[in-house]
């Protein structure tokens, strides 16, 4: 499964309350984040270890989990990764996950975690963050990996969230890849769960919010959960009775977006170069996305072709992706509306 959403959505609360159940379950879980640049054998060789280390100790699966530590070696080894000083004392296995090649060698150790893991009775669950900044080529051994766990009928499990790019990324690395995944949207709550998420965590301080306030937050912030909880605490903070009003929440709104604009926002658009900020000032100007290519080009005065290298920048940052052929859009919510704030 790899859910989809813009940020603030709350796909990272999803992805840990799902490794919360997991373990709860008694399933083995490992958590990484792809931070940009960051190869996929370096990522996963700690989890992998911890998950095979785990099933060693198994009487049921020593024997298959000690030739996932071979494997585990070898590839160490293959990606030139080191092993922070811990020694894993096993001989190497030629010819086990060894070819330097992640397409082949990362299917053999999910294979072997996964067959160590039904012999103890168990199951791996594996969450990766931020997918959309893996490699073409890490991404397409990471599905060709599970592929191969779903051929085999093994007890291991991959969610995945990130931005709402990576279906389509998916799809160009492994054309199966869109029968092996569930890609359900995570985006803003409708307006009775948007209401009820700020509703609920008063209530149970014995506070009241009226409907008219409620209305009011649920309502400016779209639904998207990280702006909505942002509201939500400035005016707990702000209100002096023990019943928040809409002029509280009304008064709350200017230094909300202070918040925002510096915090959230901010951090976003300190990564980007200056041409990419004319870029995506650009956008904003034409109003609220998607937007075509050709109007992003006609407003800065520029042609499509020469706009390639920014926008191909601008999308590899996280900043914007591609809704359909020639169309672009934020993948941070409201952030046009930050854009034209800031003149």
């Amino acid at each position: 499964m790899l859910l989809l959403g813009l940020r603030g959505t709350g796909k990272t609360v999803l992805l840990n309350e799902i490794g919360r159940n997991a373990e709860r379950d008694g399933f083995l879980v490992s958590r990484v984040e792809s931070p940009e640049g960051e190869s996929l054998a370096r990522l996963l060789y700690p989890e992998m270890r911890r998950a095979i280390r785990s099933l060693s100790g198994v009487e049921a699966a020593k024997q298959i989990a000690i030739r996932g530590l071979k494997a585990l070696r070898n590839f160490a080894s293959a990606f030139k990764i080191e092993m922070g000083g811990v020694e894993i004392s096993v001989e190497p296995e030629p010819g086990l996950a060894d070819t330097g090649d992640l397409q082949y060698d990362l299917p053999e150790l999910f294979i072997l975690i996964g067959r160590a893991a039904q012999a103890a009775g168990r199951g791996w669950v594996l969450l990766i963050d931020e997918v959309q900044y893996l490699s073409e080529a890490d991404l397409s051994a990471l599905i060709v990996a599970m592929h191969r766990i779903a051929q085999e009928g093994l007890p291991v499990i991959l969610i995945g969230a990130g931005l709402p790019q990576i279906a389509r990324l998916a799809g160009e690395a492994k054309s199966y890849a869109e029968r092996l995944f569930l890609y359900p949207p995570v985006g803003p709550l409708d307006q009775a769960s948007a209401r009820q998420a700020i509703e609920k965590p008063i209530v149970d301080e014995d506070a009241q919010i009226t409907p008219e306030a409620l209305d009011l937050i649920a309502e400016r912030t779209k639904g998207y959960p990280f702006f909505l909880q942002e509201w939500a605490f400035v005016v707990w903070n702000n209100a002096e009775g023990p019943t928040i009003t809409i002029a509280d929440a009304d008064n709350s709104y200017a230094e909300t977006l202070a918040l925002l604009d510096e915090g959230f926002f901010k951090v976003r658009i300190d990564r980007l170069t200056r041409a990419e900020v004319q870029f995506v000032k650009a956008m904003a100007g034409l109003g609220d996305g998607p937007y075509a290519m050709a109007d992003i080009a006609q407003a800065m005065g520029r042609s499509q072709g020469s706009l390639g290298p920014a926008r191909a920048s601008i999308i590899s940052k996280g900043m914007i992706y591609s809704t359909d052929h020639g169309y672009l859009d934020f993948s941070v919510p409201l952030f046009a509306e930050f854009m034209r704030r800031q003149g």
